[in-house]
């Protein structure tokens, strides 16, 4: 057999055609960016995975009430706080979204000379329970402060309510017009297109992934910016408590709570529901609020009797920014509305 010229070793193409130093830097320029995008993407992939598990992990926390003080009610414990003499008429104060029976200090020893002033913590809120599942819309929250005053022994008693309070409260009284004798409403929105803002941060709360990850991360200057808008008096410092109050809520409960109030006035204006109770109204709004038009407090006028009284130089939470204009409206107020001691 005849073996042809040239054809005892072949050479592979490579052999024949070597890479010039040229085209092995463009390889190596190519290999090293394709390590650089494939570690990217680990990255992300990484950073989106850390941020669901962040967003589920806050979205399920939960916790158990503290203190003393605490009724054991069904689908969680709540705190509770008395001051002023136990035969006394009954006052019955209830925070806003992202408060506490601590919003109501300053006003506490004007009020109970006269009264039995009685705070509630709302569920998710304060010293109260905080489960991770139901029990936050507006009417759970109403029965639930009636079931509390059931076992005080509270028989009759004027229900104030701040904010989101003031929906409770308006809750309390359809459920139990036997127990609530008069209603006062602090800076209650009365329907959900009179509201304002509650700020960026508070908007982006709602986010998801984000909104976690911000309660995650939130710091007190955070909180703090969250919070101004409550508040419109020149000068005036968030005290430290009120910090406290949120950085103590768990994610869902801050958010399930929002959420329940928005439904709550959305399904009814609150001054179509008080109409329909007749009931004893006293309306106090700051002039400044910052979260609800104050104009809008002209609506509760469609309550027969109602009493309406805007307060220039304040914002949201007339009980902080002046407690003591605050306590003589109130102190009027119960005066010729409260029940004799239960």
């Amino acid at each position: 057999m005849t073996i042809s010229p040239g054809l005892e070793n072949p050479a592979s193409p490579d052999d024949s055609n070597p890479p010039t130093p040229h085209r092995q830097a463009e390889m190596s320029r190519a290999a090293s960016r394709r390590r650089r995008s494939l570690t990217a993407l680990a990255v992300l992939a990484a950073v989106i995975a850390l941020l669901l598990v962040n967003a589920v992990v806050v979205a399920r926390q939960g916790a158990e009430a503290t203190g003393e003080s605490t009724l054991q009610l069904d689908r969680g414990n709540i705190h509770v706080r008395q001051d002023g003499p136990r035969d006394a008429p009954a006052l019955v104060l209830i925070h806003g979204l992202a408060g506490s029976t601590r919003w109501w200090d300053s006003l506490v020893p004007m009020l109970a000379r006269s009264h039995r002033v009685i705070r509630v913590d709302l569920l998710g809120h304060g010293w109260s329970a905080k489960p991770a599942g139901g029990g936050y819309t507006i009417s759970e929250q109403g029965r639930r402060v009636g079931t509390a005053l059931d076992r005080l022994g509270v028989k009759h008693a004027v229900v104030v309510g701040h904010s989101t309070g003031g929906s409770v409260a308006a809750a309390l009284a359809e459920q139990r017009r036997d127990l609530v004798t008069a209603l006062a409403l602090i800076d209650s929105g009365p329907r959900l297109d009179a509201f304002i803002s509650d700020g960026l941060v508070g908007q982006l709360m709602f986010t998801p992934v984000l909104g976690q990850l911000l309660w995650r991360l939130r710091t007190d200057g955070l909180i703090r910016r969250a919070s101004s808008t409550a508040f419109s008096r020149p000068g005036y410092e968030i005290p430290h408590d009120l910090v406290d109050d949120v950085r103590g809520m768990t994610y869902h409960a801050f958010t399930a709570t929002s959420r329940a109030a928005d439904d709550y006035l959305a399904q009814r204006t609150l001054p179509d529901r008080l109409a329909a109770l007749g009931k004893p109204l006293l309306v106090i709004f700051g002039a400044e609020d910052r979260r609800w038009r104050s104009s809008s407090a002209a609506d509760y006028r469609a309550v027969p009797g109602a009493r309406v009284e805007v307060l220039p130089g304040l914002g949201h939470s007339p009980m902080l920014e002046d407690p003591l204009r605050t306590a003589d409206l109130l102190l009027g107020f119960t005066a010729i509305h409260a029940a004799p001691g239960n």
